[in-house]
């Protein structure tokens, strides 16, 4: 009883870290600055006890992946010669409590404790996210600003952007909806996730049908009021990401070399795409060529950055509007851009091309071995290969929508998006065990779970294949 209250506060944990990293704008239109960092601070302290108590027996320093310790101690020592130091003691700071907490939770969950809790937080964000919009739509009936934007005023004349906006009250109009995160692109990659983690969870029989499918629809009605071209770029990119993995696992370990080839000229054909015919692409998702006028900004960003090419103007994750050189860098409708929209170019930006050295490893390495996880047969010592898992699949697709969403935004570097980057690596790096199907607690219907004998204490069945 004692291991099930203890499972179950790390469990409870988790969800906190997921709900606060991924819906951080929500948390913080809630509760605001203040209360947020106070949330942050607390789970970081109980992150730091719970690892102490718990004494991950797998844990050891050497086993953190080389590139996570470059990239950090880049930023710490841009501290040296950033132009604006006290945001970046700040930012270093956040970067590292984020760090702890993907951490914590790569070496006390296990993969499925990972797979289940952060689906619970997705329902969460995506649920009251629906709520939220509903809400406003049947007692509001108006547009809501966001209350943590305290860096910039509510004009009283005129119309207000739509930044400012935490809902803008278009669930009845088919969206573009913002939900909770005050985010069409946010909460869009949310419901990415959703159908990511539901589905695994579905297909695996880790839920209960009903169950599964309802999130699955919800995930995919929230993508479609959200509206997002960048997301549903995404969601092509991961489904052809299951495909190639799916077509993996038939082939077997020693006839990939077409798959590989397949895969190599599908990624330059996306590339051409985008660098040659991007008006025409995005033109059939219903958006303009320069993406929503991000092309402004990486101009503007890269102008920038060859000023100081090697090692940047220092780390500060998410911009500082009051300070320069992003002060005065770029502005949407009259409003201060907060990233690069681009992970790669703010990397560039604030660590030069140091920076992005130091980062592409992280990022290519764990790809490269949540891919083997997802399409190598798992074994048990040098018997024949047992039934493939389900649930191995998931890293890998996260890992993919990641990538694929860092090149139009830059949340991969912060919060949420961090905390999944940090998390796969580390555990990808010393958890190499791979699930096979009958290992996977499958969540039995109620007919089919047997009623135990009382002898003294009642003991749950396992619910295992």
């Amino acid at each position: 009883m004692a291991q099930s209250r203890t499972r179950l506060g790390v469990s409870a944990y988790a969800i906190g870290v997921f709900v606060l990293t991924l819906g951080s704008n929500g948390v913080r239109n809630v509760v605001g600055w203040w209360g947020f960092l106070a949330l942050a601070i607390a789970l970081t302290a109980v992150g730091v006890v719970l690892f102490v108590r718990e004494k991950p027996a797998r844990f050891r320093w050497y086993r953190l992946p080389a590139p996570l310790y470059w990239f950090l101690a880049l930023a710490v020592l841009s501290i040296a010669w950033s132009q604006y130091r006290f945001e970046s003691v700040l930012g270093v700071l956040a970067q590292l409590a984020t760090t702890l907490l993907a951490v914590v939770l790569a070496f006390v969950l296990t993969w499925h404790e990972v797979l289940r809790t952060l689906g619970t937080a997705l329902r969460y964000l995506i649920g009251l996210s629906l709520v939220f919009e509903l809400g406003v739509s049947l007692f509001m009936r108006e547009p809501v600003f966001q209350n943590f934007l305290v860096f910039v005023e509510v004009p009283e004349e005129g119309k207000p952007s739509k930044l400012l906006y935490w809902s803008r009250d278009l669930l009845f109009s088919g969206g573009p909806i913002q939900g909770l995160v005050a985010s069409s692109v946010l909460l869009g990659f949310l419901a990415l996730l959703g159908l990511i983690v539901f589905g695994i969870q579905l297909r695996a029989g880790l839920v209960r049908p009903f169950a599964g499918w309802f999130w699955v629809l919800v995930s995919a009605a929230t993508l479609l009021l959200t509206r997002g071209a960048t997301v549903w770029v995404a969601l092509v990119a991961v489904a052809v990401a299951l495909a190639l993995a799916l077509w993996a696992r038939r082939l077997g370990p020693e006839r990939r070399v077409p798959l590989y080839a397949t895969g190599g000229a599908l990624i330059a054909v996306a590339v051409a795409a985008v660098l040659f015919a991007r008006d025409f692409v995005f033109g059939l998702l219903g958006k303009s060529g320069d993406m929503t006028g991000r092309l402004e900004t990486w101009e503007a960003v890269i102008g920038l950055a060859e000023q100081r090419p090697w090692f940047g103007w220092g780390w500060v994750s998410y911009w500082a509007p009051w300070a320069e050189p992003f002060k005065s860098l770029d502005t949407k409708a009259g409003l201060p851009v907060m990233s690069a929209h681009n992970a790669w170019l703010d990397v560039w930006l604030q660590l030069g091309i140091v920076g992005v050295l130091a980062l592409a490893p992280l990022v290519v390495l764990t790809v490269w071995r949540v891919w083997f996880r997802a399409v190598d047969p798992p074994r048990r010592g040098f018997g024949p290969p047992l039934p493939y898992a389900t649930s191995a699949l998931w890293p890998f697709l996260v890992m993919v929508a990641l990538v694929v969403q860092s090149f139009t935004e830059s949340r991969l570097l912060i919060e949420g998006n961090w905390v999944l980057l940090v998390l796969l690596a580390v555990k990808s790096r010393f958890d190499f065990e791979l699930p096979s199907q009958d290992a996977e607690p499958t969540a039995l219907p109620w007919r089919r779970v047997p009623i135990p004998r009382r002898t003294g204490a009642i003991e749950l069945p396992s619910r295992r294949r």
